[in-house]
């Protein structure tokens, strides 16, 4: 008798780790990208950004053949309050981050993202009334303590990393009553704000302080920004599909320590011990964040045998 054939193994997990580790990685790189842009403001590249990742992603869409629920959702006006409101908390969100990369503040972004689970979680028990167990309480409560010590010792407030994790947080919020996978989200998104980026592209064009058209090698990062922006929330999708919620609440912590990593060693930027000190403080709340995820992923299995 023949030897029966080994079963072939699930390859969708480890697609879906490459497909994960690939677009945090390239969120974590992103530092080094926007720091190419010399003497344009962060405003002209988030309008460019927006241009063009519509653009890329009409292209996209087509190859795709996802134009279906784009049409669903546009035919429905009345939906569209939800995504014009993510779209407007999402170029918020990347125009701070774009700013803060100018101005060297890349430690401040990577708090931010850090930030961000714990501002979801908060979230979740102010606006959606989700019960908080008693160690996300205290993550919550440490990443206080945290910006409070800043408040008192540096007498100001981490206004970029608070902006970035509250933006992206609501955005989170918002984008979950928006009944559109990823890239058709994106796409719709950028199509709402895109008749404001023209309309501001064309007042810089009219006062002659567009950049675009200038010199060659600021013009083709302008046009890249818009891929730059798609890809790695392409490769988010494919990982999205593949894996379990808990591995890529893992995997998102990649790209604020790649940040943090570049602000130390690539830009030199200082940092003191009070912030050292938040840091270690929101790593801690992270720690108890995940902890607590992980333990009630485990009781629900366990549950459901």
């Amino acid at each position: 008798m023949r030897p029966s054939p080994s079963p072939t193994p699930d390859l969708e997990p480890a697609k879906g780790v490459a497909f994960g580790l690939s677009a945090y990685i390239l969120w974590g790189c992103f530092p080094l990208f926007f720091a190419l842009f010399q003497g344009v403001p962060a405003f002209e590249i988030l309008i460019h950004r927006i241009l063009w990742s519509c653009l890329f992603l009409v292209g996209l869409v087509t190859l795709l053949r996802r134009w279906a629920p784009i049409r669903k959702a546009l035919g429905e006006p009345r939906r569209l309050g939800s995504v014009l409101g993510c779209a407007l908390l999402i170029a918020i969100n990347w125009g701070l981050y774009i700013y803060a990369v100018e101005t060297r503040q890349v430690l401040q972004a990577s708090l931010g993202y850090f930030m961000t689970p714990l501002v979801n979680v908060a979230l979740g028990m102010l606006v959606l009334r989700e019960t908080m167990h008693r160690l996300q309480a205290a993550a919550v409560g440490l990443a206080a303590v945290a910006i409070l010590i800043q408040l008192l010792l540096l007498g100001e407030l981490p206004w970029i990393s608070l902006g970035l994790a509250f933006s992206f947080g609501t955005y989170g919020l918002l984008r979950k009553q928006v009944p559109l996978d990823g890239l058709s989200g994106l796409f719709v998104e950028t199509l709402l704000l895109l008749p404001l980026a023209l309309l501001t592209l064309a007042w810089l064009v009219q006062v002659d302080l567009s950049h675009f058209l200038g010199e060659t090698r600021t013009t083709l990062l302008l046009i890249a920004s818009g891929v730059i922006t798609a890809l790695p929330l392409l490769a988010f999708a494919g990982a999205a599909r593949r894996l379990r919620l808990a591995t890529l609440g893992f995997l998102m912590y990649i790209n604020p320590t790649i940040q943090f990593g570049i602000a130390l060693l690539v830009f030199g930027e200082p940092l003191t011990a009070v912030q050292l000190a938040t840091f270690a403080l929101i790593w801690t709340a992270l720690a108890l964040y995940t902890w607590s995820a992980w333990q009630g992923r485990a009781r629900r299995e366990l549950a459901g045998k």
